[in-house]
C-alpha cells in the first residue's frame, strides 16, 4: 500500500516536531542546570541516611553512593554530554566537508590518494581506535576529548561529501562559473557547496546522537569524561556496581542518553526526507517501522 505525498509530509512534520520538542526540552534544561537544579551536583553531604536513597519526592531520581543528587548530577551531566557531543561533531563536520569537498572538486590522482586514506580509516573499527589514543594518556583534559572524538569522526562524511561534489561539478551552472572566470575556491564555496548543505545538515544531526552514545560508552569505562565533571556516561558508571542494589543510579541517565540519541536520529531522518525532492511516498511497512 502507498501513502500519499500529503500524508506522509504529515506524519514526517509530526515526528520532527516531537524530536524538536525532544531535543529543545534536553537542551533547556542543560542551559538552566545552574538555577533549576534542586542541589549541588558535587557536593557530598556527611548524610548517611541519604547514601543511595531510592527516588523520593526531594530526590526524584534518588541519591548515589556519596549521597549526590542524581537528578542534579543528570541536568549538569547533560551540559557536558551536549557540549562534547556538539562541539566534537562540529569539528568532525567541518573537517569531512573540507575534505570531501577538496577531493571531488580536484578528482584525478589527487582525488585518489585522499580517497584511499579514508578507505584505510574505515577499515580501523572507531571505537577501538580511540580506545587506543585514549588509553595512552590518564585523565584525559574535556577539550582533547572533544578534539580526538571530532578528529576521528569526518571520514564517513567526506565520502558522502565528495560523491556530491563529483556529480555537481559536471552541472551547467558549474560550467557556467567556470566559463565566467570564477576560481575553483569560489565556485566551491559560492556554488557547489550550498547544494551539498542538506547532507551535512543531516549528518551533523544525526553524528550529534553518535557522538553522545560514543562519550557515554567511553566515560563508563573510564576514558572519556574525568572527576569532577559528570556526564551521562559517567554518572552510569558510578552505578555500575551497584545496579542491583541502586538500580536508579545508572537507569536515569541511561534513558536521557537513549531518549536524545532517538530524538536526534528521529529529527535527522525527517530532514533527510524534507531535503530530498525524490521522497514522493512510501509504503506503510516503513511507516509502521
Amino acid at each position: 500500500m502507498v501513502v500519499e505525498r500529503g500524508h506522509w509530509t504529515r506524519h514526517v512534520a509530526r515526528h520532527a516536531g516531537i524530536a524538536t520538542g525532544v531535543l529543545g526540552l534536553i537542551v533547556l534544561v542543560a542551559l538552566l542546570a545552574p538555577l533549576i537544579s534542586p542541589y549541588d551536583p558535587i557536593a557530598q553531604p556527611d548524610i548517611i541516611g541519604l547514601k543511595n536513597a531510592m527516588p523520593s519526592f526531594s530526590h526524584p531520581f534518588g541519591t548515589d553512593s556519596f549521597s549526590r543528587d542524581v537528578l542534579s548530577r543528570c541536568m549538569y551531566g547533560a551540559r557536558v554530554s551536549l557540549s562534547v557531543a556538539a562541539l566534537a561533531t562540529a569539528i568532525a563536520v567541518t573537517l569531512g566537508t573540507l575534505y570531501g569537498a577538496i577531493a571531488g572538486y580536484v578528482g584525478g590522482v589527487v582525488d585518489a590518494v585522499m580517497m584511499r586514506f579514508v578507505d584505510a580509516a574505515l577499515a580501523i573499527p572507531r571505537v577501538l581506535l580511540l580506545i587506543a589514543i585514549l588509553a595512552l594518556w590518564n585523565g584525559l583534559p574535556l577539550w582533547l576529548l572533544i578534539v580526538v572524538l571530532g578528529a576521528t569522526g569526518w571520514f564517513g562524511l567526506s565520502r558522502m561529501v565528495r560523491a556530491q561534489v563529483l556529480s555537481l561539478r559536471e552541472l551547467d551552472f558549474v560550467a557556467a562559473a567556470r566559463a565566467m572566470g570564477a576560481s575553483g575556491p569560489r565556485i566551491l564555496l559560492r556554488h557547489i557547496l550550498p547544494n551539498v548543505l542538506p547532507t551535512i545538515i543531516v549528518a551533523a544531526t544525526l553524528g550529534i546522537g553518535h557522538v553522545i552514545i560514543l562519550e557515554a560508552g567511553l566515560s563508563y569505562l573510564g576514558l572519556g569524561v574525568q572527576p569532577p565533571s559528570a556526564s551521562w556516561g559517567s554518572i552510569i558508571q558510578d552505578g555500575a556496581e551497584q545496579v542491583g542494589s541502586a538500580w536508579w543510579i545508572s537507569l536515569f541517565p541511561g534513558l536521557l542518553i537513549v531518549t536524545t540519541a532517538i530524538a536526534c536520529n528521529a529529527l535527522g531522518d525527517a530532514l533527510r526526507t524534507a531535503f530530498d525532492p525524490r521522497q514522493g511516498s512510501v509504503t506503510m511497512a516503513e511507516l509502521d517501522s
